[in-house]
């Protein structure tokens, strides 16, 4: 009977323990609600201006759509049978990984040969880095201005340069076989800043007992440089590639600006002909399947980097 009345006893012992558990602390209240209302404008703004215009941009593409965008006819995958067949749109997919090959690789390049030449405490340096990050500060629209004028056919000053050394002038943005190059350089241009500044930034996280003590095993500067220096920075290099390959893959200003997709199509790129089929054409609906398609291009090809190149990634 003494058992039973110790268990009767330490019944509501443990109800309202469990009934404790189950009530969370005011205070921890409140601060779940402050923490939801400071997110919520954040929320709000990425639905209304990414999430729903990403899915009306599914939902069109299964349909046509008149001049002002208003669904008219269901046509199912017809807008994507009729973009794999298009040779325009296989031609403009072709430019685009042109363009990102020309890019990506010699942007990332020259941005790293730079960090690495200026990542030192000289006399000067600051300076070196405020210039070679400058073009982070320009937007596509003054960068193409600016470059506009650069390869002006008369009084450009590409042009002039090359006359003087006794070269002669070359049509940069009129010849088709010169036209995606030059914009190839002027966006090497334009991304250098940002590529420059990450590199940048993760060579000043590499410790400087690493340098020391394999100076004092005797290592070279090229030993040091691919041995420590391209290792230690590989995740940052990734990443650089990562977001470079994705800026290539949705370039428009400068060829709006630049060549208009001209001349003879052989700057017409991907995003300039999704431009085109909606905003010219008035073609929303095929404008949406491109778009849909270019989101899915994208996903794939970031895939493909992290299953490929993250193995040959070093994390310290």
């Amino acid at each position: 009977m003494a058992k039973d009345q110790k268990v009767m006893q330490s019944i509501p012992v443990l109800s309202s323990s469990k009934t404790k558990m189950k009530h969370k602390p005011k205070h921890l209240r409140i601060d779940q609600i402050a923490g939801y209302g400071f997110i919520m404008p954040t929320v709000i703004l990425l639905s209304m201006f990414v999430f729903y215009p990403f899915f009306q941009s599914i939902y069109l593409s299964f349909f046509m759509t008149d001049p002002l965008g208003n669904v008219v006819k269901f046509v199912g995958f017809q807008n994507y049978v009729e973009l794999f067949t298009d040779k325009e749109f296989l031609n403009s997919l072709k430019i685009t990984f042109l363009f990102t090959v020309f890019t990506v690789p010699t942007g990332i390049f020259i941005a790293l040969i730079l960090a690495v030449l200026t990542n030192n405490k000289s006399k000067g340096m600051r300076g070196f880095q405020f210039i070679f990050a400058l073009p982070i500060a320009m937007s596509v629209g003054t960068s193409s201005i600016i470059w506009l004028l650069l390869f002006n056919p008369t009084a450009g000053v590409l042009n002039y340069l090359l006359n003087v050394v006794g070269v002669e002038s070359i049509q940069w943005l009129t010849n088709p076989d010169w036209a995606l190059l030059s914009i190839s350089i002027m966006t090497i241009w334009m991304g250098l800043g940002l590529d420059f500044i990450i590199l940048l930034a993760g060579l000043q996280a590499i410790p400087d007992d690493l340098y020391e003590s394999a100076k004092i095993d005797g290592a070279g500067s090229l030993t040091i440089f691919t041995k420590i220096t391209i290792p230690l920075l590989s995740p940052t290099i990734f990443f650089v590639l990562i977001i470079s390959v994705i800026n290539a893959l949705q370039a428009f200003g400068q060829f709006n600006v630049l060549t208009g997709g001209g001349p003879m199509k052989s700057t017409n790129v991907f995003v300039f002909s999704l431009y085109q089929e909606a905003f010219v054409n008035f073609q929303f609906g095929l404008g949406s399947t491109r778009a849909f398609v270019l989101f899915v291009i994208i996903v794939l090809l970031t895939w493909i980097q992290f299953k490929v190149g993250e193995k040959k990634v070093h994390y310290q």
